[in-house]
């Protein structure tokens, strides 16, 4: 294993402010970014989507409960599966309480295009408990490049919501969607990072990019 150098506690405070004014200039530039994200423009959508829910029927319309905006993870569970995807899956265990998002007039759902019948038991068997319909027989995912020629792809989806109109604001897709995976970010602080071999420093990898990863009910440790 390819362990980081043992220096004296003066020497570490040295590299240590070194990062620190990097990681500063990381997260300034971040903000950046994510202002630019806010100004990019909005298209009207204008077509009528229905979800299926635990209580039936819904339209896109109803799935902001009221508030302003709408988040949608586009889960990768295609309707021939017999459970949802690991990495998926991984995003959901990272989401906190919704109150947070609730707070800030924002709604968050996770669709999918596998039937009801087969979301609800996978969903129990995770424990998670928020909003999750179906888009079978929609055109949702498609429309959204969430499902593509070759199968399902990891997405996410933002939606304003001004009067009874909708607009379709940002997307992301693959590991644009790591923004949302605090997992990732706590094991980035460590030493050994995520341990996936395409991480430098070289030496302290044991897998592939999300080679490790599994539902959380199937981990042997």
């Amino acid at each position: 294993m390819n362990y980081p150098p043992i220096v004296s506690r003066d020497e570490w405070l040295t590299a240590r402010q070194e990062l620190l004014t990097r990681e500063k200039e990381a997260t300034r530039a971040l903000d950046k970014l994510n202002a630019e994200r806010r100004r990019l423009p909005m298209v009207k959508v204008e077509k009528e989507y229905l979800f299926e829910g635990p209580d039936g029927k819904a339209s896109l319309l109803d799935l902001f409960e009221g508030r302003r905006q709408l988040i949608v993870y586009h889960f990768m569970f295609g309707p021939d599966w017999d459970e949802g995807c690991k990495g998926c899956s991984f995003l959901i265990d990272n989401v906190g309480h919704l109150a947070h998002l609730h707070a800030r007039d924002t709604s968050l759902v996770v669709v999918s295009r596998a039937p009801l019948a087969k979301i609800e038991p996978f969903k129990k068997r995770m424990g998670w408990t928020l909003p999750w319909v179906s888009s079978y027989g929609s055109n949702f995912n498609y429309d959204f490049h969430a499902t593509e020629e070759d199968g399902e792809v990891s997405a996410t989806s933002v939606f304003l919501r001004v009067d009874e109109n909708i607009f379709h604001t940002y997307s992301t897709f693959d590991r644009g969607n790591e923004l949302l995976l605090g997992t990732y970010k706590y094991l980035d602080l460590t030493p050994l990072g995520r341990q996936e071999d395409w991480e430098e420093p070289s030496g302290r990898s044991t897998t592939s990019a999300m080679g490790w990863l599994r539902l959380h009910d199937t981990y042997d440790v």
